[in-house]
């Protein structure tokens, strides 16, 4: 069934307390959605952010992030007094998160949140703490101890708590045990709204697309937790890291800086911890896409210390042997494969044996820097994959078009047929909703037709990134409407409004045919009296 959908980070959402949250807003979103014949959103990761504010770079692969939280919502359910938060500083652009304001206002906000969520839901509370225990114990205490040492990273810690020493573990417990009970509850606060998002977008036909980043951070639970899973010396400190090689978009590469994982050592057990990782993401999400694909194949390791990624290298990842193990335990998964960058055969063949869908980027189909070209033009796509006009990573269509190389935009505006009247990235997008492409996802931004200001994220860089935000009244009826006709246009509405158009349309043929066969015999009763 051919589909299309909106990348649209829940941050970027507007609201009058700093970030798009999980609240009205994104109630709204999926509203517009529906009204768009959109089926699917597509989020960012939604975990707890660090230094720099990337979501990919998360203190827990299992933990949603606090910025997220309604505020608005807890109110209606008595947990917050609206003067509890209204009048405090939360940036002042409506159109950029201002992630120091909210480190600097919303836990005290959530403080209170919690408190009564104790006092007042202590059942439903114990209840989520007991389910969600194999990961929350951890990353809560973990989170207690960053705070007593005034946030700072884990590598920082003293060697005890680094190192998880039992008698150093339990003192940190039993002193921090009120930041504790803070931590689960703010999980607690996020999940209870995540589930009421979740399930009306179910009942609006709209699915959540989740995005799962391959690596996580150094300073997170995620390895505090679980350092047998990672390569990391008798220190408990990475070898190496994360990143990719130098291309045509950065002479040094990229340095994620991200510890790698002990292959060798998962494949004892299975595949345990990432198949948890995978499963637990499965239930929040419809569709998962998992991050940096070809990293299973084989994955770029960069000494530990280095300035650049200049100076890394291959090395072999699981392979077919991880998937297998996943299929075995889960089943078949609905998960889009992220399978851009530098790919070899046998990333392609890894690809192919998973059956699982991967990524067209319409930019990189004429941008000189990527060297993916035809393999990224529409009239070379196949029927089971996704196709993009750009990621998070990429620049807004109208942004490329004006900074891209001119020879570059010459070829697309001539391959694409851009012109002025319909406007040119309305034009990109086109080119993938008529592609034979499954499912089709542009970004919010591309619909607006917003330029660079509108950008995301700009890789190995630090800084402006993951700021931007959608102004109150942005999803028009106007726009929802041009975006209704283009899936119309291009048969990617919905099956469940195709159905029920065509069951429309058989009802009002049948009622035709009852009238004609009702005025055929009245007219031959009337023939037959005279």
């Amino acid at each position: 069934m051919r589909r299309s959908g909106i990348l649209m980070p829940m941050t970027a959402l507007p609201s009058p307390w700093g970030v798009g949250t999980l609240g009205a807003e994104a109630r709204a979103f999926v509203d517009f959605l529906s009204a768009a014949g959109q089926s699917v959103w597509q989020l960012l990761p939604i975990g707890p952010t660090s230094y720099g504010d990337s979501p990919y770079q998360s203190f827990s692969s299992f933990a949603g992030n606090p910025y997220l939280i309604d505020l608005d919502d807890l109110a209606e359910e008595g947990l917050l007094e609206p003067g509890e938060y209204e009048g405090r500083f939360w940036g002042d652009d409506p159109a950029r998160v201002d992630y120091g304001a909210l480190y600097e206002g919303r836990f005290d906000v959530l403080r209170r949140a919690v408190e009564r969520l104790e006092s007042e839901r202590a059942d439903e509370l114990r209840a989520f703490c007991e389910r969600e225990g194999a990961w929350l114990d951890d990353y809560a205490l973990f989170m207690a101890i960053k705070g007593d040492h005034g946030g700072a990273a884990l590598s920082t810690w003293e060697p005890g708590l680094r190192m998880r020493v039992p008698e150093d573990l339990a003192a940190a417990r039993s002193k921090l045990a009120c930041e504790v009970r803070f931590w689960k509850g703010v999980q607690c606060l996020f999940f209870r709204q995540w589930t009421r998002l979740h399930a009306y977008a179910r009942e609006h036909g709209i699915e959540l697309m989740g995005d799962l980043p391959i690596y996580v951070a150094e300073d997170s639970a995620d390895l505090w937790a679980h350092p047998e899973q990672f390569q990391l010396d008798e220190d408990l400190r990475p070898r190496e890291v994360a990143g990719c090689p130098p291309d045509g978009f950065s002479d040094t590469g990229q340095l994620w800086g991200n510890p790698l994982f002990a292959w060798e050592r998962m494949a004892e057990d299975g595949y345990a911890w990432w198949i948890e990782r995978i499963s637990y993401q499965l239930d929040l999400y419809d569709i998962l896409r998992i991050d940096h694909f070809r990293g299973f194949d084989s994955y770029y390791a960069i000494p530990a210390g280095a300035s650049t990624a200049a100076g890394g290298r291959w090395k072999p990842g699981p392979g077919k042997a991880f998937f297998s193990a996943l299929e075995a335990k889960l089943g078949p998964c609905p998960i889009v494969a992220e399978d851009l960058g530098f790919l070899t055969p046998s990333v392609y063949r890894l690809l192919s044996d998973t059956g699982y869908p991967g990524m067209k980027v319409l930019q990189f189909a004429f941008d000189s820097r990527d060297g993916g070209g035809s393999l990224y033009q529409p009239h070379n796509y196949t029927p089971h994959c996704v196709a993009y006009v750009g990621t998070h990573d990429n620049d807004t269509a109208l942004g490329w078009l004006h900074t891209a190389d001119a020879g570059d935009v010459a070829l697309a505006r001539e391959y694409l047929h851009l012109d002025a009247a319909e406007g040119e990235g309305w034009g990109m997008m086109r080119a993938i909703w008529s592609s034979v492409a499954d499912l089709s996802i542009v970004t919010m931004q591309d619909v607006l037709g917003l330029g660079s200001d509108a950008r995301i994220n700009t890789p190995s860089t630090l800084g402006g990134n993951w700021c931007w935000r959608a102004l109150p009244g942005y999803a028009t009826e106007q726009v929802a409407r041009r975006l209704h006709r283009a899936m119309e246009l291009y048969g990617r509405l919905p099956k469940a409004e195709v159905a029920a158009r065509n069951a429309a349309l058989n009802a009002e043929a049948a009622a035709e045919a009852w009238a004609a066969q009702s005025d055929a015999r009245v007219q031959s009763s009337e023939e037959t009296t005279r």
